[in-house]
């Protein structure tokens, strides 16, 4: 699967490798395009993920701010209800397409 904004692939890999939670695909780090990904400071904390990192994304002309994510930490908790260690996975907001 692709995650993809215009001709940019911000994240590629094989659907086994990605997890679902909440209707969000997230990718894993080693398969995402960071060169495209900056971190933003806007502060979030999921009640049961725990700290989020937002991430801007940049693909050439166009700026999303805050429209990738990921949690470099989750609550212990969290790994256990979705089933899968998901640290540092990236999921991105619908301006960005996932498709197969």
């Amino acid at each position: 699967m692709k995650a993809v904004l215009g001709d940019t692939i911000l994240a590629e890999a094989d659907r086994d490798d990605l997890i679902s939670i909440e209707g969000n695909w997230y990718f894993p780090p080693s398969s995402v395009n960071f060169e495209h990904l900056v971190s933003s400071p806007t502060p979030y904390a999921c009640a049961w993920k725990g700290a989020c990192q937002y991430l801007t994304v940049n693909a050439g002309e166009v700026v999303l701010k805050d429209r990738a994510w990921s949690y470099p930490d989750p609550l212990p908790g969290s790994i256990e209800r979705v089933g899968r260690d998901f640290s540092g996975y990236v999921a991105f907001w619908k301006e960005v397409s996932v498709i197969e």
